[in-house]
């Protein structure tokens, strides 16, 4: 079998590494195609090399853009690679333009898209990550649900056939290296903090980055936040705040810590030490339930509601009164620390990625690995 991976940003190679490992652990080197759709390749080489993933075969340069151009540029350069390689399968993961482009441009040629972590669904078709996640669910031919949840999402799309629910590999990889970065990052020294005494805050989202209100709203609850607070920064989202004169505002404030984005060892290590974690993104929510730090998300909504479900996150919007209302309550209510901090994981044991490998062999030997004429409900 040659299998395809396409993914262009941090978080779609830190989760798909255990499924490329899991090949390689059968004696298959799978086509690594990377879109470059993420602003710092070289911080993504960086996540690379901590992954042990040292080869990319592909390197498209697509870079920064409107959804359009990231979308359309991508489907061109993949399409052109796909016909070259002409893989068996193509792997895609997650929500992102890298993965609508994928998605498409591979079915199109009659390959068919096997997409990791499919049926998410946050119900807000304003968010563009939302209408990625749709789109490519209903391109893909095989798809990989995280949980039961996300299954009875696709159900409710008319997606019955070649749904197969087997974790997430968040957990894989949270799981093999937590204790890597415990040993092999310097980060809590780095930056003089000592475990449980400060707060990890990101931030990168489009409707609370490019909305200057919002934008605004998020500089008042850090300023406001009783605690050491981390922020490691996009450097598109620094840009935004120091044009609104906001990054100075931060800057003089003593217990905030502003950072350039870290490797994925260093952050690993900061979340799991930390107190609590104020995040808009998805993959933190998850690593932070499994790893046992209390999560308050800076949304509205979440396409990751078990987390809320399994008591180890809250929706606290971009309301200062209500994240401090929590914030108040994890850093002086014991009980309702301890039972946020003892949330079960709901995201599987940490073999998703031997799973995913298994079911395509199992479907490529049986001749099963191809893009149906028709999909019945």
């Amino acid at each position: 079998m040659k299998p395809a991976f396409v993914f262009g940003t941090r978080p779609e190679i830190i989760k798909l590494a255990p499924v490329i490992r899991a090949f390689e652990e059968r004696g298959i080197d799978p086509l690594l195609i990377h879109t470059g759709q993420h602003y710092d390749y070289e911080m993504s080489k960086i996540f690379l090399e901590e992954l042990e993933l040292h080869r990319i075969d592909y390197h498209l340069e697509v870079g920064s853009g409107t959804q359009a151009y990231q979308t359309g540029t991508a489907m061109i350069k993949i399409e052109e690679v796909l016909m070259k390689e002409k893989p068996d399968v193509s792997l895609v993961q997650g929500d992102t333009n890298t993965v609508l482009a994928g998605a498409l441009a591979s079915v199109k040629l009659k390959i068919p898209v096997a997409h990791v972590e499919a049926g998410l669904r946050s119900f807000d078709r304003t968010m563009p990550e939302e209408i990625n996640r749709i789109l490519a669910d209903h391109a893909s031919e095989i798809l990989f649900a995280p949980t039961e949840e996300a299954k009875k999402n696709l159900e409710r799309e008319g997606i019955s056939e070649g749904v197969y629910v087997v974790g997430n590999t968040i957990v894989d990889a949270v799981l093999q290296n937590s204790e890597i970065a415990e040993r092999k990052s310097k980060i809590l020294d780095e930056l003089g903090l000592r475990p449980k005494e400060y707060a990890v805050l990101t931030a990168h989202r489009a409707e609370n980055t490019d909305s200057e209100e919002n934008l605004k709203k998020l500089v008042e609850i850090i300023e406001s936040l009783p605690i050491t607070v981390i922020y490691p920064v996009h450097p598109r989202t620094e840009k935004r705040l120091k044009s609104l004169d906001l990054w100075d505002r931060l800057e003089q404030k003593a217990h905030v810590i502003l950072t350039k984005p870290l490797g994925y060892l260093d952050f690993l290590k900061l979340q799991k030490n930390a107190k609590f974690v104020l995040t808009d993104s998805g993959g933190i929510q998850e690593e932070s339930i499994i790893l046992n730090v209390p999560c308050l998300t800076l949304r509205y909504n979440t396409e990751r509601p078990e987390t809320i479900k399994a008591g180890g996150n809250v929706l606290v919007g971009l309301e200062k009164g209500r994240v401090l209302y929590y914030v108040d309550r994890l850093l002086n209510d014991k009980e309702f620390y301890e039972k946020m901090e003892s949330a079960k994981n709901p995201f599987g044991d940490g073999r998703s990625g031997e799973r995913i490998v298994e079911i395509l062999f199992n479907l490529y030997n049986k001749g099963e690995l191809k893009v149906r004429s028709s999909r019945f409900i």
